[in-house]
């Protein structure tokens, strides 16, 4: 759902054709870098977990010459971009699911919108925590859900509040969705009728803020 919510705003942000030079901050199991890389675009990696970062690199090393030369990794988090690039060196910044919430986010986020060059997309996915308690609920795990409002002392974050956040460092939220709204993380991701109804609920109020995590994209002034 992610990818098919990025694709679409690269393809109303940029030209078609062109070739974006990619920042992907926490790349995970690299399931988009690599997408992108095929698709021709220029992708850096940033993963400070070793493990993740070797299997990544595994997977890079078996694609064809081409997109091996498009893709380079670093042994890095997303409080490093201050010291590897100089401002405005990336068209299109990701960072899903490794935002340090707990945290301060704001000087990772500021970080990141610091390597935008101007007009440059940032797609943040982040687990909306104003949800927190709706999964586990669900699924009939009630002290974990009791727990969840019991520990309404930390920070909340949902779409609001990081759209506030994003205004103040100057790149504005464009477009947010809902991701994983009816969806659990063992549903099947090749379902048609389930990503259909996940992608208009993903779009649609009031269901994208009830969503388990969020992806907003926002552009560098």
């Amino acid at each position: 759902m992610v990818a098919r919510q990025l694709d679409a705003q690269i393809a109303a942000h940029f030209e078609v054709g062109r070739r974006l030079r990619v920042l992907d901050v926490g790349l995970g199991h690299g399931t988009q870098a690599l997408r992108l890389a095929r698709a021709g675009h220029r992708v850096t990696g940033l993963e400070s977990d070793p493990e993740r970062l070797a299997q990544v690199e595994s997977a890079v090393s078996a694609e064809p010459e081409g997109i091996r030369e498009r893709f380079r990794t670093l042994a890095a988090g997303g409080q490093d971009t201050g010291a590897h690039f100089l401002p405005g060196t990336f068209d299109l910044v990701l960072c899903h699911d490794a935002l340090p919430l707990e945290t301060d986010p704001s000087t990772t986020l500021a970080g990141l919108a610091r390597v935008l060059d101007s007009g440059g997309l940032l797609s943040l996915v982040v687990a909306n925590s104003l949800a927190a308690p709706i999964p586990h609920a669900r699924a009939g795990r009630w002290d974990a859900a009791l727990a969840e409002f019991d520990g309404r002392d930390r920070p909340l974050l949902g779409a609001a509040e990081l759209e506030s956040l994003l205004e103040r460092i100057g790149t504005p939220v464009e477009n947010w969705f809902g991701v994983q709204i009816f969806a659990a993380e063992d549903d099947p991701a090749d379902d048609e009728r389930l990503l259909a109804v996940e992608e208009r609920a993903g779009r649609t109020e009031p269901y994208r803020r009830l969503a388990g995590r969020l992806h907003l994209c926002a552009v560098r002034g």
